[in-house]
């Protein structure tokens, strides 16, 4: 690292969401540096939107939901803020019309595209929004940061293991 300190810190977020029976959903956002070695974890609790949100949200519910509310309360919440977030629902990626920050969606092998808002990051290709194409620019210039067998899949994985565990937890009372 230089002296810099900052420049050389990549702080990676890695924000999943799953949906408790009968309860509605709930999100987690994994806060890791460069290394994977997690910094910090929030969750939500259970957020169900009622009938008549319902019905004026239409098809735009689970993007205000799970992008908008979920995915805002979990970043206003960490105090170590991301450099980027990255996801595996491309629904999350409404979150980035809300924030500063750069979302990600971790692109599956089967549907890697390469375009001008993806990157190669670690061992994943990262798709950015359509409406925030200079994302992808501004994260390729601390990409050198992240080795290249980086696997930016396996700590979202454990974002959902943590849900998992939360729901098991909380909700076997």
């Amino acid at each position: 690292m230089s002296g810099n300190g900052k420049q050389d810190q990549l702080r990676l977020g890695f924000m999943e969401t799953m949906e408790v029976d009968g309860r509605g959903h709930i999100g987690g956002l994994l806060i890791t540096n460069q290394n994977g070695r997690p910094l910090e974890f929030q969750c939500t609790t259970p957020v169900k939107p009622n009938r008549t949100q319902e019905i004026l949200f239409g098809e735009t519910l689970r993007p205000w939901l799970l992008g908008e509310l979920i995915g805002s309360t979990l970043l206003d919440r960490v105090a170590i803020k991301p450099t980027v977030v990255i996801t595996s629902d491309p629904v999350l990626l409404e979150l980035r019309n809300h924030t500063s920050i750069p979302v990600a969606l971790a692109q599956k092998k089967s549907e890697r595209t390469e375009s001008e808002r993806t990157i190669k990051l670690g061992g994943s290709t990262l798709r950015f929004h359509d409406g925030h194409v200079t994302d992808a620019d501004s994260l390729a210039k601390q990409k050198h940061l992240i080795p290249d067998s980086a696997d930016l899949e396996e700590p979202l994985e454990r974002v959902r293991e943590a849900l998992a565990e939360t729901v098991r937890t909380v909700f076997a009372r």
